[in-house]
């Protein structure tokens, strides 16, 4: 009706939000600017800007509101919408350090059309964008989810338990690579870990009888040269959160609270990888509720009701994937360090109706039940603290 019928009347972003609505379309190559300014009714307007030009970025920004100013009698700030993904967040920062309100969100959680086909450009990526913070801004409840972004601090902390993570992956990836290559041969008894791998590797013979082929042996050889490279950076990398982790517990006055990783660390089972992970990936931020802290760990339960039909289509997965991986592992060692706690009874109570559904169920609950501990000093009901030394 306002594009059928145009008024000179004031408009609802003129009168009642106030603000120049701007979303970033981020690219390798350009950034789509897509904008909706007071004074110009519901006609979007778009700019591209060469990606990474944070300079042009901000002139369109100023002619932006310059425009505006000049339609309008009246001075708005902007308010700008990106996707989180590759760029990370130091456009956002940069934006929040001119007094911006930027927002970032999560891509998933924007409602799109369900057509087997949709379009999707661009340009409609843009477009959606603006609605859902037009939207957000007018506090329509659960229209998307916005980024809790982290401070430079504690987004380069999370470096260390992420590094440790994939350089264990690269080293389980040569292990397996040089047992396959042996097993090929009829052995099947060597390990690529042990000190005496160099000496072991020489000494070997094949099923049938015969050395190793000297192509076989030199391709294993550059193998463990890897894997002790590994090895010496795996190292490295754990010293460097041992560090880290010692630092986070000193007290920083006689009153304070103890800190997550000092309280972490007094259950019984809970070691400094696994700290260093809830600590880092999750505990780093706050949380509203329960059901944020399962959200964001992709640990929410994914309801399907119509009509009538009901059943339960697992957990989400939406969430932080290193925190839902690291809390399945430590509901495993919660159950043999912590037989007798409330939540190790819980699980054994639902172990019949299936052990894999039970222990997701429980990684839930304990994350929670760790989130109270080290927010609130709500210990977990039957857990066992370590001796103190």
């Amino acid at each position: 009706m306002l594009l059928d019928h145009p008024s000179d009347g004031p408009t609802a972003i003129r009168t009642h939000i106030a603000a120049i609505f701007v979303s970033l379309e981020l690219s390798r190559s350009s950034w789509l600017v897509t904008s909706l300014s007071p004074g110009k009714g519901e006609k979007m307007s778009r700019h591209s800007v060469a990606a990474g030009d944070v300079a042009g970025l901000l002139a369109l920004f100023a002619e932006l509101v310059r425009k505006a100013e000049a339609r309008t009698g009246q001075r708005y700030p902007i308010i700008t919408i990106q996707e989180a993904g590759l760029d990370g967040f130091w456009l956002h920062r940069v934006l929040q350090r001119e007094s911006i309100e930027s927002h970032v969100v999560d891509p998933a959680s924007i409602a799109t059309s369900r057509r087997h086909r949709r379009a999707k450009t661009d340009r409609l990526d843009g477009e959606t964008l603006l609605r859902a913070l037009l939207a957000y801004k007018r506090g329509e409840p659960r229209v998307c989810a916005m980024v809790v972004a982290p401070s430079p601090e504690e987004e380069d902390r999370r470096r260390l338990c992420r590094e440790r993570r994939t350089l264990i992956a690269e080293r389980v990836e040569h292990v397996n690579r040089i047992k396959g290559l042996l097993f090929a041969q009829g052995i099947s008894d060597y390990r690529p870990l042990r000190r005496d791998r160099r000496a072991r590797l020489e000494a070997l013979c094949t099923g049938d009888g015969r050395a190793l082929p000297p192509h076989l042996k030199a391709q294993i050889g550059r193998e463990l040269d890897r894997i002790e490279l590994l090895l010496v950076q795996i190292k490295a990398v754990e010293a460097e959160q041992d560090a880290l982790l010692a630092a986070a517990r000193k007290p920083a006055s006689e009153e304070a609270a103890p800190d997550p990783v000092t309280l972490l660390l007094a259950l019984k089972g809970m070691g400094a990888n696994f700290a260093a992970v809830l600590w880092s990936e999750a505990f780093y931020r706050s949380f509203a509720n329960r059901r944020q802290v399962a959200a964001y760990a992709g640990l929410a339960a994914t309801p399907w009701q119509s009509g009538g039909i009901r059943h339960e289509q697992g957990v989400s997965k939406a969430g932080n994937p290193r925190l839902r991986t690291t809390m399945i592992q430590i509901a495993w060692l919660w159950i043999r360090h912590q037989p007798q706690s409330i939540l190790t009874r819980w699980f054994k109570e639902q172990s019949p109706q299936g052990r894999k559904r039970a222990i997701v169920a429980l990684a839930r609950k304990l994350l929670v039940a760790l989130w109270k501990y080290v927010t609130q000093g709500v210990v977990i009901e039957g857990a066992v603290m370590k001796p103190v030394a």
